[in-house]
This record gives C-alpha cells, structure tokens and sequence, in this order.
C-alpha cells in the first residue's frame, strides 16, 4: 500500500517537550517511521532522533518496539472503530450501513492519512499482540453478523461475509491509495463515487 505523502509536521520536537507531550512527539515519529519503513524497518534510535528526544526517554513511555507499535495499533484502531460505530444505523437498511461506515473511514482517512496508512499497512503483523488482535476480530465479527443480517433480508449477494467484506474494504484501500500517489483527489464526488462502485459489487 503506499503511503500518503510525508507529513511536514513530522519533525524534530522542541528539547523543551515534557510529559505527554513527549510521548505524542514519540507517537507521531514512530507512525512516519512505520508507514516510511515498515515495522522492522524501524530502529528505537530513528525514532527518538526524528522525535527530538533520547532513546533512553522511549523506554520511559514503553517497554519495547513492540509496546510501542501495539499502543499506536490500538489507539488508533480503537479512534477508527468508534467513528465508525457512532451512529451505526443497525436497524437501517444495508445500503445506509455502508454508507455510515464508508463515510466513517473516509473522514478519518482525510483527518489523520498517516494513521490509516499504518493501520493498514501493520494490521496483519506478526507482531501485534493479543489485545490488538482482539480488536480486529471483533471488528471483522461484528462486520459479518452485519452481512449475514443484510443477506437474511436479501440485499447483499449471498457469498461468503469475508469476501464481501473484501471486496468493499478493498475497494476503499484502492481509492485511498490512487489519490496517495497523485493521480485521483479526495474530493466529496471520488468518495461519493467509490461508495457507489463498492455498493453495486456487493448489492443483491
């Protein structure tokens, strides 16, 4: 997936920075670094020098490199989900969960593009731990029971919940990454658009 261009925020914090602060320079340096260069890509020593602090001073805040792109996984998955959940339309038909949903993932792309990048450039790591882990599963849980309501009904086709799932998350990814490189924008009519694409490949 590419990632979206580099935010020119992303430099080094004021030696002046303390507590909290500290810790969300530490969070925005280690989120570039993760999307620039992958999990493993990624040295405790880059961060805290893009971070402007001492690589003693990440270990104050987490225990590890692991701790450190677990915390930011789930903060950030945990924002994600709640965007997405307010206001969910349960008892709507599925065309308005789709569009609640797909509106939801839109917003939050275009708030914090680095933040989605590097939830879904590390959402399937062999490093993520337990409770990382159980977000996404509730999340893809809570996705199918959604689908499987929508096919009792016979408004979405009836193919397995994954892949529909698939098909419409894959169809967001696709756009956000055309407009990353350049060659779409990510105006209310390409979100419009690409909601209506993913709708009508799922649609009954």
């Amino acid at each position: 997936m590419s990632p979206p261009p580099p935010n020119p925020t992303a430099r080094k914090a004021p030696p002046t920075l303390r507590g909290t602060d500290k810790r969300d320079a530490i969070v925005d340096a280690a989120i570039d670094l993760f999307v620039e260069r992958g999990f493993h890509g990624t040295a405790v020593p880059e961060v805290a020098d893009r971070a402007g602090v001492g690589a003693g001073t990440i270990y104050r805040y987490f225990t590890s490199k692991e701790s450190l792109v677990n915390e930011i996984y789930q903060q950030f998955k945990t924002e994600l989900t709640g965007r997405v959940m307010k206001g969910f339309p349960v008892d709507k038909p599925a065309r308005q969960m789709i569009h609640h949903m797909w509106t939801a993932l839109a917003e939050f792309a275009k708030e914090k593009p680095r933040a989605y990048a590097f939830l879904e450039l590390h959402h399937h790591g062999s490093y993520l731990d337990a409770q990382s882990n159980a977000i996404e599963s509730r999340i893809m849980d809570m996705g199918v029971r959604f689908l499987q309501a929508a096919q009792e009904r016979g408004e979405v086709k009836p193919y397995p919940p994954m892949l529909l799932i698939a098909i419409v998350h894959g169809a967001f990814i696709g756009m956000l990454r055309k407009c990353w490189e350049g060659l779409l924008e990510l105006t209310p009519e390409t979100i419009a658009a690409g909601e209506t694409c993913a709708w009508e490949a799922i649609r009954a």
